[in-house]
């Protein structure tokens, strides 16, 4: 019923296509309760093991899904591409829900073309209704003062708090890196160094992505950041003066970011919908990396032009994010 509440406040407050994406950022197709397993997803090619509730103790229980590409175990070791919002990604979905990313089909187009090493993708799903607050960059939360907190507490849809509690995201993490790493380690051919180990998330998990891999440059050695929603909290079309997000986030890249030598980033944003406001700080954490020495393979940041902020635009575009971080390895 969570879900259900939750679509219906957000076609009272908002138009048309907005709708879907109010819907990506706080609810999407997934269960209401991050503890409660969700259908398994069918992959369109390949296969998929299902780690149900895997369980851990920083956060409740999240469903992993597993892609193994064709042919899998016979190139290993395979690189690994951890994804958030996990629910969401493989084959074809279910009449009335988000469409996926398809993100099986394009990683085998890819390794089959041989314009991609040999890798696997763990999707993790996501928190449901606190997806704010699990994907909401920690250490830039606790970085701003009580009043600038309490502006991005009191963001609603109707009735429904946005960011429901603060944000738990360090945990969140300890969970990726601590508990479901090792056992994907130990469960599957692949290769334990940060250059084969990467991360990928989109809106909220855009954020994620780069701060999962600031926060850990020896586990992650690359990040890519799609329609990444800097303003946070803020489901609004327009520009905000008052959001303090958006430096918090830049701040906090320009402090703590592992250097361009041993990583590399992507990012990319649309032009149309929730993306059309991302341009502005965007550039300015280009500008920041470029200055930083990020260049050349090292970083790439695009901008697609009528690109919308929905599952669509990401599946269209995936395979050059994919094609980014997971290039073959040199002979």
């Amino acid at each position: 019923m969570e879900k259900e509440n939750v679509m219906r406040m957000a076609k009272r407050t908002f138009p048309g296509i907005l709708v879907s994406l109010v819907l990506g950022l706080v609810a999407t197709s997934i269960p209401a309760h991050a503890a409660d397993a969700s259908a398994a997803q069918v992959a369109t090619v390949g296969k998929i093991q299902r780690l149900a509730r895997f369980p851990s103790q920083f956060v409740a229980p999240h469903d992993v899904d597993v892609w193994l590409p064709p042919g899998y175990p016979e190139h290993a070791p395979y690189a690994v591409l951890y994804m958030f919002d996990g629910q969401n990604l493989f084959g074809e979905r279910e009449a009335g829900k988000l469409p996926s990313w398809q993100a099986d089909t394009t990683a085998a187009k890819l390794m089959s073309e041989g314009k991609a090493r040999p890798f696997i993708i763990v999707g993790i799903a996501n928190a449901a209704t606190e997806r704010m607050s699990e994907y909401f960059p920690q250490k830039p939360w606790e970085s701003l003062t009580p009043d600038q907190r309490r502006t991005l507490f009191a963001q609603q849809l109707g009735n429904f708090q946005i960011m429901p509690v603060a944000p738990y995201s360090d945990a969140f993490l300890k969970f990726v890196t601590q508990e479901l790493r090792p056992a994907i380690d130990q469960r599957f051919a692949v290769d334990t160094r940060p250059d084969a180990t990467f991360v990928m998330g989109s809106s909220m998990g855009g954020l994620m992505a780069w701060y999962a891999m600031a926060e850990y440059p020896d586990i992650f050695g690359g990040a890519a950041c799609l329609s990444t929603h800097w303003p946070g909290p803020y489901l609004s079309l327009d520009a905000r003066t008052d959001d303090p997000a958006p430096d918090a986030f830049v701040d906090y890249i320009q402090h703590h970011f592992p250097s361009a030598e041993r990583h590399r980033i992507y990012f990319d944003h649309g032009t149309a919908t929730l993306d059309a406001n991302y341009g502005p700080t965007q550039q300015r954490v280009d500008q920041w990396l470029k200055a930083s020495g990020w260049k050349g393979d090292r970083l790439e940041s695009r901008v697609f032009e009528g690109a919308e902020h929905s599952e669509r635009s990401w599946a269209a575009r995936l395979a050059i994010p994919m094609g980014f971080l997971l290039a073959p390895t040199p002979k």
